[in-house]
């Protein structure tokens, strides 16, 4: 069984929408460890609009904070004091997928990051998508998970741009899920569309 950390290179570069093509590509499970914020659509609630299979076990969020901010904040705003150490992953058979929040030097306290939750047994995929600024953030993330012995693949999100991923994954020697384009609309025929197309370099992916 396989364990796929999400991470992105900062917010908003479309770490759910990878999330969910990956959870459907492997019919895994998801869990979301942390959401801050959206508590009415959670990123929980997005994977499954999305997902077409009737396999997934979507797993409930050990920490929902009402805040749309860095999880220690809001966790402070909302009077809770966030341990790692009861950031346990759900039991499954499956396969499973876990998102992070924001990216992997995201605190969670005054001590940890979402980099402290990451395991040694999971495959990290970071979500890179093009922007001023976007090489730097990619290397910088994927440096660090290398220093710390983690096996990473990058997955590129939005309008293609050759210059920005010829020279990451030059520089970084990780290995390339593919690139999700923009999109008019993300439903679930689109995830799909996208799941079929990954699942192949996702079934081999190691730790």
């Amino acid at each position: 069984m396989q364990q796929i950390f999400v991470t992105g290179i900062s917010t908003e570069v479309g770490k759910t929408i990878a999330s969910a093509i990956i959870t459907e590509a492997l019919e895994a499970d998801y869990w979301k460890p942390v959401q801050a914020g959206d508590l009415d659509n959670t990123d929980s609630d997005k994977v499954r609009s999305l997902i077409s299979n009737d396999k997934t076990v979507i797993h409930k969020s050990r920490y929902e904070l009402k805040t749309p901010m860095s999880p220690h904040a809001a966790a402070e705003r909302d009077g809770v004091k966030m341990d790692r150490l009861e950031i346990v992953e759900p039991k499954t058979d499956n396969s499973l997928v876990i998102e992070g929040a924001g990216g992997i030097l995201v605190p969670l306290n005054e001590n940890d990051t979402v980099l402290d939750i990451i395991m040694p047994t999971y495959h990290v995929i970071v979500v890179s998508r093009h922007y001023l600024g976007s090489i730097n953030h990619t290397l910088l993330t994927i440096g660090w998970l290398q220093q710390k012995g983690y096996d990473v693949s990058v997955l590129f999100s939005g309008k293609e741009n050759p210059e920005t991923e010829n020279i990451i994954l030059h520089k970084t020697g990780v290995s390339l899920i593919g690139r999700i384009d923009e999109e008019l609309v993300f439903d679930k025929a689109v995830i799909k569309k996208y799941a079929d197309k990954f699942a192949p370099i996702l079934k081999t992916l190691q730790v």
